[in-house]
């Protein structure tokens, strides 16, 4: 039985950091640069939207007057965690509690351009928007020095290749949050997977359905290194060999599965890479036999490829886990529609989410839409398909951690279609 093939182009350039020499530049950089990118897709969108209104800067603001303004929201909140919280923390006797979301009724909305900020009251979801987003706001100067709004105008989804026609079943297979090392990761649970892939599981159908893979994406978080490891000290030589262990085991894997198909695999925020956005590629080195095999694939977080010329984009899930802290959505595939309208992979990014300090350009920019956008290392598996107004059509995935769910997605490129696969090692009657 032949594996069916298809043809891969990587994109993740734009998130390597070659050359680049940190000489302790800030951040204003890459807000500047997010603001100039966005601010003229906005404006091109203002003469259909509100065609009558002028366009003017915080600057010009005058008192009643209708004006449209366009620049990048900071939303002030109380309890968003500060440095020096942490450092009286240390100093007392009282720890501080961390909640899961930072939202308090007392938070408010900025706009900033580059000639100044304005303080937002009126028409504008509070819950929904968070620092980073660079929106066009319809209203007008109160006589309390505020700017009170009366509509908002996002970027919108950008526009998108066409779909191309596939007219036979071919499969992508998402898998995060192996956490090989942690008390819940399942070795036999793992391997059932890896067999499935490769074909030695199941019945002909099931190997028919098995051949019909044509890569596999692993979405990060594939270790689990005990804490007491990364407090700094030096490391017992005893102790060394354990942390070594369960990347030794992941290598073990993922040599079997790229001896059958090719397999993307990104880091995540517990693997052994760069801490801050985009996370470069773990090292060849950590896999010495998967790495033997031209079919393996070290990308970034965030990745981008095609696949037969469907466009797919996704992170370990970083960008989304954020915005759960900073906003308010029914559920994460919101999050995830949301960047998309925004335009923007990583909106909180650098203000609570880390990132590289760029001096010319802002990776996370969504110019293309992709056709698949999935987020790994989340508490359930959910789906959806999101349609835009330009007959946009995006496949949102969220993937569940493996060692807590043994779940596993599989995606048709012919369809977009979704279904699970779903390992159990329960003998329980």
């Amino acid at each position: 039985m032949e594996r069916k093939q298809a043809q891969c182009s990587n994109l993740d350039e734009r998130y390597a950091i070659q050359g680049e020499k940190y000489q302790g530049q800030q951040y204003s950089h890459i807000y500047f640069t997010r603001l100039h990118h966005m601010r003229n897709r906005l404006h091109a969108l203002v003469p259909s939207w509100k065609p009558h209104l002028p366009v003017t800067t915080v600057l010009g603001l005058e008192e009643g007057k209708d004006c449209i303004i366009v620049g990048t929201l900071y939303k002030h909140m109380k309890l968003k965690p500060s440095i020096l919280d942490e450092y009286s923390k240390e100093r007392s006797a009282i720890p501080l509690v961390k909640p899961h979301n930072f939202m308090h009724p007392d938070d408010h909305l900025i706009l900033e351009d580059e000639s100044g900020r304005v303080t937002l009251a009126g028409a504008i979801p509070l819950a929904a928007y968070v620092t980073g987003v660079v929106v066009a706001l319809h209203g007008k100067e109160t006589s309390a020095g505020n700017f009170l709004v009366e509509d908002v105008l996002e970027a919108g989804l950008p526009p998108q290749v066409l779909l191309p026609s596939i007219n036979e079943d071919k499969y992508v297979v998402f898998v995060s949050g192996l956490s090989i090392g942690s008390s819940t990761f399942n070795p036999l649970q793992f391997q059932l997977l890896v067999d499935h892939i490769t074909g030695h599981l199941g019945d002909e159908n099931e190997q028919t359905i098995a051949s019909n893979i044509v890569r596999v994406v692993v979405a990060g978080n594939s270790v689990h290194v005990s804490p007491r490891f990364l407090n700094c000290q030096t490391v017992a030589s005893k102790d060394q060999s354990r942390i070594a262990e369960p990347i030794k085991e992941l290598d073990i894997m993922l040599s079997q599965l790229v001896a059958s198909l090719p397999v993307d695999m990104m880091p995540g925020s517990n693997d052994p890479a760069n801490f801050s956005l985009p996370q470069q590629p773990l090292h060849r080195c950590l896999f010495s036999g998967a790495s033997t095999y031209n079919t393996f694939s070290s990308c970034s977080n965030p990745h981008e490829f095609e696949l037969d010329n469907v466009r797919f984009i996704g992170t370990s899930g970083q960008n989304i886990d954020d915005l759960d802290k900073y906003s308010d959505a029914k559920d994460k595939l919101e999050f995830m529609e949301r960047t998309l309208r925004w335009r923007h992979l990583a909106p909180t990014a650098p203000n609570s989410l880390g990132c590289y300090p760029y001096t010319d350009k802002d990776p996370f920019l969504i110019e293309s839409c992709p056709h698949v956008y999935f987020i790994g290392n989340q508490d359930k598996y959910e789906t959806r398909l999101l349609q835009g107004p330009e007959k946009q059509k995006v496949r949102l995935i969220c993937i569940p951690r493996f060692c807590d769910s043994g779940v596993a997605i599989m995606l048709n490129l012919r369809n977009l279609e979704c279904s699970t696969l779903s390992f159990s090692t329960s003998f329980d009657s």
